[in-house]
């Protein structure tokens, strides 16, 4: 798996616009909060979303740019970002291609692990969180880490 120290991987994918979305554009250029979730509109995958869609401006704030990847299709992405009012992109990885070169293992065995990275303006890895059951605490640490005050 990735660690902290290592550049963060680019990557390019299909966003809930259906819109191809190439992270070179923010990875090494502002900071980014990079979570991995396992599906759209579950109980604790909504909360997660919401945790980051209320924090969204104070990341913005802080140069700072947060980017949701599951394997739900584009079209489900763009209702789950409708239905929750979320301003930030999600990435459509149908295939696994940026789960798996971001080396995110499964939850349980069989659930997709809900991972988060956060990196730096320069593409380096500063933290990599997994909490299986959390939804907040992803936010939290994410605050903690890039020294963001969250009020």
């Amino acid at each position: 798996m990735l660690k902290v120290g290592d550049k963060c991987p680019l990557f390019k994918g299909i966003d809930q616009n259906g819109d191809e979305f190439d992270a070179s554009t923010v990875i090494g250029k502002k900071r980014c909060v990079i979570y991995f979730y396992p599906k759209n509109e579950t109980k604790v995958c909504t909360a997660q979303a919401c945790a980051f869609r209320d924090a969204y401006e104070t990341f913005k704030d802080n140069n700072c740019e947060v980017i949701g990847i599951s394997g739900d299709s584009a079209k489900s992405h763009q209702a789950f970002a409708e239905n929750h009012s979320l301003p930030f992109v999600l990435i459509s990885d149908g295939d696994k291609s940026i789960r798996k070169l971001f080396e995110v293992p499964k939850d349980f065995l069989i659930i997709p692990g809900r991972y988060t990275f956060i990196v730096d303006e320069n593409g380096i890895i500063l933290e990599i969180f997994h909490d299986a059951a959390g939804s907040s605490s992803h936010t939290k640490t994410a605050f903690n880490v890039l020294n963001i005050d969250p009020l």
